[in-house]
């Protein structure tokens, strides 16, 4: 009983014993861990290859497990160092790329700060450089005015008060935004009318029941109804005798504004305009004197301009240039708007303006101008017909016309080239 007892004590402690040695073993290695707290190791990629033996002698045992640990941990050191180069070499590689990101960066908004920039001087010198030509422009006027110039023409010394009412009726007014247009037949008057409508809110749309807001949508033929613009000529009737005074101060406080064109090819586009095609009310008005004064026509003429067109009656530009330059023209009525002089229309002499824009330059001049208003945000100008009387067709339309006429064509609408700037036009007036 004592002998069994003995060989289950020495049993017991014999599997504790055996135990030990495998924990400890497995601790060493890393198979087996006591301290689950504590942060795994790196394992290495080549641990399967490190046999494990736990038979043998004791001390080969333990050289054994001291040269596969050794081993582990050079190979788990050196696999840590790997990998911590390869995050190191990760990381850097990510920090170039983001410097190089940021750098890309930096140089597309440098970028387009300088284009901003140089746009920004791009316009500012294209202003100055509007404003300058503006200058230049009125500083003209003022000199042909003051007579430094040789150009005498009718009117030129008189004061504003002397202009009768009738002869004020191109310069519209618009109170709400202090403007003032004295508008230029043929020369872009249509659009500026249409812009000044819109702006004083004078007609109503049909289809939406309020004031049109954009000008191309008004019909041509409504913007040219007088009743749509307060005029000076109409001053009279609204302020009685406060009318002069009323003017007078609108002059000196409003911003004021006319488009002009090169005068001959004004003359060119009105004739076209006019007797170019068939028109009744100038047939009847105009058409069918020149034709019966220097047409050498026998007979009647035909009743409309429809029927004079089939009849292949109608008045030559030649003839148009002897009407403007018969005497007898004026004796009888003051010319058409159409083909009068601007000094006698907008009477620069008298009215000092602040804007002289050109048919020529029409659309950077547009916009200048609408900035200067300040109305820029409540109005743009339409675009107009690109198909304009060029100062290139006047050798063909005076191709005809004989030497002497046009020469004294030119002194009839001298004060116009000359007030505006516009060259002596030598290839009409000389051979």
């Amino acid at each position: 009983m004592g002998i069994w007892r003995g060989l289950r004590v020495a049993f017991l402690l014999g599997s504790l014993f055996m135990i030990l040695l495998i924990i400890v073993y497995w601790d060493d290695v890393g198979g087996f861990s006591l301290y689950p707290l504590r942060e795994p190791k790196h394992e290495s990629p080549h641990s399967d290859s490190y046999s494990l033996t736990t038979t043998g002698p004791s001390h080969s045992t333990s050289t054994s497990r001291a040269q596969t640990s050794a081993s582990f941990a050079i190979h788990t050191t050196a696999s840590s160092t790997t990998l911590v180069t390869e995050e190191t070499g990760g990381a850097a590689k990510g920090h170039v790329v983001e410097e190089e990101e940021e750098e890309e960066e930096e140089r597309r908004d440098k970028q387009q700060q300088w284009k901003e920039e140089t746009r920004e001087d791009v316009e500012k010198e294209r202003s100055h450089s509007d404003v300058d030509e503006q200058e230049e422009r009125k500083r003209r006027i003022m000199d042909v005015c003051s007579g430094k110039d040789a150009a005498e023409f009718p009117g030129r010394t008189r004061a504003f008060e002397q202009i009768p009412n009738r002869e004020l009726d191109h310069l519209i007014v618009d109170d709400t935004h202090q403007i003032i247009y004295c508008y230029v037949p043929k020369v872009a008057c249509t659009n500026w009318k249409r812009v000044m409508v819109v702006l004083s809110q004078s007609l109503i749309s049909p289809s939406s029941g309020k004031p049109y807001t954009d000008p191309e949508a008004i019909p041509p033929d409504l913007v040219h109804n007088s009743s749509l613009h307060l005029t000076f000529a109409k001053f009279w009737r609204h302020y009685g005798s406060l009318s002069r005074h009323l003017m007078a101060l609108k002059l000196q406080h409003y911003t004021k504004f006319l488009f002009v064109r090169d005068p001959f090819v004004r003359l060119i586009s009105a004739f076209r305009n006019k007797f170019g095609r068939p028109n009744e009310d100038f047939y009847r008005q105009f058409g069918s004197v020149m034709v019966r004064r220097y047409g050498n026509v026998s007979g009647s003429l035909p009743e409309t301009a429809a029927e004079a067109f089939a009849a292949g009656v109608k008045p030559t530009f030649q003839q148009f240039i002897t009407y403007l330059l018969d005497p007898e023209t004026e004796r009888e009525s003051i010319f058409n708007e159409h083909w009068r002089q601007v000094y006698r229309l907008c009477h620069p002499c008298q009215v000092k303006y602040d804007f002289i824009g050109r048919l020529e330059t029409l659309e950077t001049d547009a916009e200048h101008l609408l900035k200067l208003l300040e109305v820029d945000h409540l109005v743009h100008f339409p675009s107009g017909a690109r198909n304009r009387t060029a100062t290139s067709w006047e050798r063909d339309w005076f191709a005809q016309i004989p030497m002497a006429v046009r020469r004294e064509l030119y002194k009839l609408y001298e004060p116009d080239f000359e007030l505006f700037g516009y060259p002596k036009p030598d290839s009409v007036l000389h051979l």
